[in-house]
């Protein structure tokens, strides 16, 4: 049987800078019937280590994640959770909804979005079901969702991309053309809805796999590689 289904606890890990938040989670959580606190931490790296030295048994099906933290924010966190640990639904739990975080937080890997005032019971109820892997969302998240398609472009009118080169994926060629256009990366952050942090990561993967040292390489890299502008002869 899968967790979140009764047949054993879930255990459940708590991420978040703020002390008071992390034991009053805590404290809602673990009377539960079905929930199990496995670990809390303050931070990123804090739960990263845990995670690291943790045993399978031992390690949380579910890691509810603050997206505003010091050091590490919480869409990096879920990258590396998604990266390092692929076994684990990180959700977000945050008081922010910025859509940098929602749509970064998704495109990460976050197996769901939630803000702190959502009612116990749905908090509960969220744990359970991103446990059996399903995807939650809060209002706020589903309502900047919906706004994102209905400003999408139709199919028809929608701009794509050729095979991305390099062995990148469509999202770092993405990125690597914004590069090539000389946009920084607060502008890459903004026109694609993800973090700073994010960006960046993308940019250290398209520098490793192609094996450059710095984005003035990459620039260089995409003015030989990128596609011709309309008009172009």
């Amino acid at each position: 049987m899968r967790p979140g289904d009764g047949a054993e606890p879930i255990r459940v890990m708590l991420v978040d800078d703020q002390i008071l938040m992390r034991e009053g989670l805590r404290k809602l959580l673990e009377i539960e019937p079905g929930i199990e606190i496995a670990a809390t931490a303050g931070g990123g790296q804090e739960a990263l280590a845990w995670l690291a030295g943790a045993l399978d048994g031992e390690r949380p099906q579910v890691v509810l994640v603050d997206a505003r933290m010091p050091g590490m924010d919480g869409v990096e966190l879920v990258a590396r959770l998604r990266a390092d640990f692929p076994g684990l639904a990180p959700v977000i739990l945050t008081t922010f909804d910025d859509e940098d975080y929602i749509f970064g937080g998704l495109r990460a890997g976050a197996k769901g979005y939630l803000l702190k005032d959502t009612p116990p019971d749905e908090l509960v109820a969220a744990i359970r079901r991103a446990a059996r892997g399903e995807t939650v969302l809060g209002g706020a998240a589903s309502d900047r969702l919906v706004a994102l398609l209905r400003a999408a472009p139709a199919p028809s009118a929608a701009r794509s991309l050729p095979e991305p080169p390099g062995g990148l994926s469509e999202r770092e060629y993405e990125i690597a053309l914004l590069i090539g256009a000389g946009a920084a990366n607060r502008e890459i952050a903004r026109r694609l809805h993800i973090t700073e942090g994010t960006a960046k990561n993308h940019i250290s993967s398209c520098l490793r796999k192609l094996g450059l040292r710095d984005r003035t390489q990459l620039a260089v890299w995409v003015s030989r590689h990128a596609p011709p502008r309309n008009g172009a002869t």
